[in-house]
């Protein structure tokens, strides 16, 4: 792949061969930054796993770099004020099953109520294609609304492995301090050490890599159980 003058620029600056503890690579993609916009900062992780092994859950990072989120709640009528008291966008049943089912997806995640989801799960073709469907593993199926809604309102990330073991996962924005951007980085792979199946192979983290959204990859030191 052919990468352009500014690109190439910014690889002069950095051994793209070394490893950095996690401050300095922050601190890197800050300085490699060449666009004009606010670029994301991307972490990403290869993991090390076995055909029935998977990584997968959610966390509230300290330093929040997202927009509030749109919360859309799948629930019976008696319980859409408490979804709309607790700060979901919309809320309630058949209304939005219908405007979904429609193809309207004008939200950024959707959480339901365990007795909704016989009539959310019929939506598979619609929510399953864009990542939007409720899933108990993520927290979004759930009897408690507030509680939820809460959580993503205050910034809740899901990540997960992909088919070839690797996490991809926004940490931050370039126009952050990137001492906030290491902390998210930090605090993102202590959960997912804790995340790791208790029967992963040893060298259960293979590399970890993170860059802005243009910009070249930094390897990052990063020694398993830290």
């Amino acid at each position: 792949m052919k990468h352009g003058k500014n690109y190439r620029e910014s690889l002069k600056k950095y051994d793209p061969a070394k490893k950095y503890d996690v401050t300095e690579a922050c601190q890197l993609v800050k300085d490699l930054h060449y666009v004009k916009f606010d670029e994301t900062v991307e972490l990403s992780v290869s993991l090390k796993l076995e055909k029935n092994q998977t990584v997968r859950d959610t966390l509230v990072f300290p330093h929040q770099f997202k927009g509030e989120k749109r919360v859309l709640v799948f629930c019976k009528e008696d319980r859409v004020q408490e979804a709309l008291d607790a700060g979901a966008t919309y809320a309630g049943s058949t209304e939005y099953l219908d405007k979904v089912k429609g193809g309207w997806l004008d939200f950024d995640v959707a959480v339901a109520t365990p007795d909704m989801m016989k009539d959310v799960g019929r939506l598979g073709m619609v929510l399953g294609r864009k990542g939007l469907m409720p899933n108990p593993k993520t927290g979004t199926v759930t009897p408690n609304i507030a509680e939820a809604v809460a959580e993503l309102k205050k910034g809740r990330t899901e990540f997960r492995a992909d088919k070839g073991g690797v996490v991809h996962i926004a940490v931050g924005k370039v126009s952050m301090d990137s001492k906030d951007t290491a902390e998210n980085v930090n605090t993102f792979l202590a959960e997912l050490n804790r995340k790791k199946p208790a029967d992963a192979a040893i060298g259960f983290v293979r590399s970890v890599s993170i860059s802005s959204s243009m910009g070249p990859g930094v390897w990052v030191d990063y020694k398993e159980g830290e």
